[in-house]
C-alpha cells in the first residue's frame, strides 16, 4: 500500500495539498505532476470525487431513465443486437433483457472499484513498463498510479455534463449510455443510421478522453524523468492500440 502513495514517506517535504493538486490538474498540470515526482503520491481525493460524482450520475439514471430503459436503448441502438433479440422467444427475450439490465446496473454501481481502482492499476502497470523499458524512464508504480488518478479527472466533466443532461429533461428513449454527454463525435451521430465500426470510432473521439491522455503524457514524462514527447508517445500509443482493437472487433462481428 505504501507504494500506492496512501501515506507519504516520513522524509518527504511538504508539498501541495490534494485539493491544490486537483485544481492544478485543470489549470497548471505540470505543478501537480512535479509534486507527485517529489514523493507526494496520495490519490484518495480524485478517487473520492470520482466516486461521489459517479453515484450522483447513477442516481440520475435510476430516477430519470431507469435501468430497464437503458437496456432497451442499448438493444434498439444496435441493429445487430436488436436483430438477435428479435429472434428469441418472449421468455428468452425477457431473460436476456433482465440479464442486460441487472448486469449493466451492477457494473455501473461497482465502477468506482472496477474502474477507479482496477482499471487504473492495469493502465498504470502498462504505462510503467512502457515508459521504463521502452524509453529508459525511472518511474515507480506508485508515482504512475497517482499520475493516472489525477490525469483521469477530466472524465468527471463528462459525468457532470451527463447528469445535467438527464436533469434538463432528456427523453428516456434518447439516452445512450455510451455517449451520455455531448463530448464525443459519436454523440452527434445516430447509432442506428451509422456503420457500427465508424460509430465506435467516433465515440472514442471524445474531448475529455483526449484531455486525459494529454495529461497522462505530461505526468508520465514528469515522474519518469524523460522527454515529454516520450510520455505522449506512450500514452497515445496505448490509446491508439486499444482503439484499433476495439474498432476491429466491432467491424469483424457486425
Amino acid at each position: 500500500m505504501s507504494d500506492l502513495g496512501v501515506q507519504p514517506a516520513a522524509n518527504v517535504t511538504p508539498g501541495l495539498s490534494q485539493w491544490q493538486r486537483v485544481m492544478n490538474t485543470f489549470t497548471a498540470p505540470s505543478k501537480t505532476f512535479e509534486d507527485i515526482k517529489l514523493g507526494h503520491k496520495s490519490w484518495w481525493m480524485p478517487f473520492i470525487l470520482m466516486t461521489v460524482l459517479t453515484y450522483i450520475f447513477f442516481f440520475a439514471i435510476t430516477s430519470k431513465i431507469s435501468w430497464a430503459t437503458v437496456a432497451d436503448n442499448m438493444v434498439r441502438m444496435n441493429p445487430k443486437a436488436e436483430e438477435r433479440i428479435s429472434q428469441l422467444t418472449p421468455e428468452q427475450r425477457d431473460m436476456q433483457m433482465k440479464g442486460m439490465r441487472y448486469g449493466t446496473e451492477g457494473v455501473f454501481a461497482g465502477s468506482p472499484i472496477l474502474f477507479g481502482l482496477g482499471f487504473t492499476a492495469l493502465v498504470s502497470a502498462a504505462l510503467l513498463g512502457t515508459i521504463n523499458f521502452g524509453f529508459g524512464g525511472r518511474a515507480t508504480f506508485g508515482g504512475v498510479f497517482a499520475v493516472c488518478m489525477y490525469a483521469f479527472l477530466p472524465w468527471l466533466v463528462r459525468t457532470v455534463l451527463g447528469t445535467i443532461v438527464l436533469y434538463s429533461g432528456m427523453a428516456p428513449e434518447s439516452f445512450n449510455l455510451n455517449t451520455p454527454a455531448p463530448t464525443s463525435v459519436g454523440s452527434f451521430l445516430s447509432p442506428q443510421d451509422t456503420n457500427l465500426a465508424l460509430y465506435t470510432f467516433a465515440t472514442w473521439l471524445d474531448f475529455t478522453t483526449i484531455w486525459c491522455i494529454v495529461l497522462l503524457g505530461i505526468g508520465l514524462a514528469t515522474v519518469a524523468g524523460v522527454k515529454r514527447s516520450s510520455g505522449y508517445i506512450a500514452a497515445f500509443g496505448w490509446w491508439a492500440l486499444l482503439l484499433i482493437i476495439n474498432v476491429g472487433y466491432v467491424a469483424a462481428t457486425s
